[in-house]
């Protein structure tokens, strides 16, 4: 184990880099245009199999909507079969109204370089959301605080191949349940330029999150534009609670972004098989599309499927293994097939530190997600422990990894420079191309360079100490926020939104729950 201590950990003086006259800014593109083919999984028999029993369950089953009377009105008033609190549609119906759902938008950041295309053949890559735990190499592991909060957006901001920064990276558990979306609301505002997600828990947070995102981007351009989105996860199997239906109500009707998942655990939340599981997470997103559809046509929204395997002998869910892989590749067939937007995906692991379990289901998980097409991925990067434990050197570590995605994903060139014929006139049969003018032309940009790699002999491994992957990468992060300086903001912003934080949290009292 190395001597982690000696590395200086969170040095607080952020002069070093200015003084050197070095820009820390991310650079790279603000999200990924994908340049190769979808992988198609299944074949267009099984598509519309799989389709029709997701008809079936919206017809015949129907979904429950819970503890929202106003929800139920809405689709009273559609022509919905309502009893009760159990909403089933008539088949047809719930695809003629996914129909006003934007195949592509674009969901502004504060600053426009960064404002990411999210559909289409576009890819957004977003950090873990919801760990209340993190672990790093030298302190291990612990509850989230609102400093390791900050600290997280801050290294989301510095990574390139991290276009969004999500919301809850980790759950600050030092401040209140009720207060703590402000802090990590107004947390992404300030200390990163790139887009970021909203608040869902409960009604008013949502509502907090969309009134701060007013005061950043002003009325007249959040009125004209996606710029929050809110994440919401249906309480599978086929029930819609008002985390849901009230989260929709306050997104959609500002014509805001809204992500709507079912987190289903094959043999807990759906059925044992694969097959089962996809038809009922397309069934429970697109009734949900549907109702946003009722809020307000035309707002944005993406569908999500999170379909994890389980140990049928423990229970406990598993990450990276070949059905929720499957599933991956499936529900993007069947996303494109409806025109809308998909979330689903990231680097997943149930590894409890960054190991070689971590790396392959990781690896496995995220290929996947990249190949079948999702447009929009949280858990991309610092998932551990089945997402309740973010890691700083996981991190880091699946960063680097989506940098490699992203050059996969930009295709192969074939122009003449690839080609490169010149580079044959010059060199001659049994020569090298090392030195030859293609080469000197090229050599900065020809590969991806894998930060985080050690590609050099062990001789020269050995007398730099040794490092793993991990020491590697505790030693990036550190730098990284020892590096880090926040992008500008204009202060009368800055001062509404801390004036606007800290008269809520003289409105709402302390809750732990």
């Amino acid at each position: 184990m190395q001597d982690h201590a000696a590395s200086g950990r969170r040095r607080r003086g952020h002069g070093s880099a200015r003084r050197a006259g070095r820009d820390t800014r991310p650079s790279g593109p603000a999200y990924v245009k994908r340049q190769i083919p979808f992988f198609s999984f299944v074949d267009e028999e099984a598509l519309v199999s799989l389709e029709d029993q997701a008809d079936w369950l919206m017809q015949e089953i129907g979904l429950e909507f819970r503890d929202d009377e106003e929800a139920l009105r809405i689709w009273r008033a559609a022509g919905a079969d309502v009893e009760g609190t159990r909403v089933k549609a008539p088949r047809g119906m719930i695809r003629e109204l996914c129909k006003t759902v934007p195949s592509e938008f674009t969901q502004l950041s504060r600053n426009p370089e960064r404002s990411v295309r999210i559909g289409g053949v576009n890819q957004v890559f977003a950090p873990i959301y919801g760990a209340p735990f993190v672990r790093e190499l030298q302190s291990g592991r612990r509850y989230g605080t609102i400093e390791n909060f900050i600290e997280l957006v801050k290294l989301t901001y510095m990574l390139p191949s991290l276009h969004h920064g999500g919301l809850v990276i980790c759950e600050p558990c030092d401040v209140p349940v009720s207060k703590r979306h402000l802090d990590m609301v107004y947390a992404h505002m300030r200390w990163s330029d790139k887009p970021h997600l909203g608040a869902i828990t409960e009604m008013s947070r949502a509502e907090d999150s969309v009134a701060m995102a007013r005061i950043l981007h002003g009325e007249d351009t959040m009125a004209e534009n996606c710029v929050i989105m809110g994440n919401v996860n249906t309480n599978s199997p086929l029930l819609v609670d008002k985390v849901v239906t009230e989260a929709i109500r306050v997104y959609s009707s500002a014509n805001q972004g809204i992500i709507v998942v079912p987190f289903i655990l094959s043999g807990a939340m759906g059925p044992v098989t694969t097959a089962a599981s996809i038809a009922q997470a397309l069934a429970e997103a697109m009734m949900c599309c549907a109702f946003t559809q009722l809020v307000r046509p035309g707002a944005p929204f993406i569908l999500g499927n999170f379909l994890s395997s389980m140990s049928l002998k423990s229970g406990a869910p598993t990450f990276g293994m070949p059905e929720p892989v499957m599933s991956n590749f499936i529900i993007g067939q069947l996303a494109r097939r409806l025109g809308m937007p998909l979330r689903c995906g990231g680097a997943l692991t149930a590894s409890k530190v960054t190991d070689y379990q971590a790396a392959c289901e990781s690896a496995d998980s995220m290929l996947s997600t990249v190949l079948g097409g999702a447009n929009f991925v949280l858990h991309a990067a610092g998932w551990l422990e089945g997402g309740l434990c973010t890691g700083y050197e996981k991190l880091i570590l699946d960063a680097d990894r989506l940098g490699s995605y992203q050059v996969l994903l930009s295709g192969m060139p074939l122009d003449a420079n690839a080609l490169a014929r010149d580079a044959y006139e010059e060199v001659e049969p049994a020569g090298h191309f090392l030195g030859c003018g293609h080469t000197m032309r090229n050599y900065e940009h020809a590969f991806y360079d894998a930060v985080m790699s050690d590609s050099d002999n062990v001789e020269n491994w050995e007398e730099r100490g040794s490092k793993d992957a991990e020491t590697r990468a505790f030693e990036r992060w550190n730098q990284l926020l020892n590096d880090y300086e926040a992008p500008p903001m204009d202060p009368a912003v800055d001062e509404a939104l801390k004036d606007y934080v800290a008269r809520r949290k003289t409105e709402l009292p302390d809750a732990w729950y």
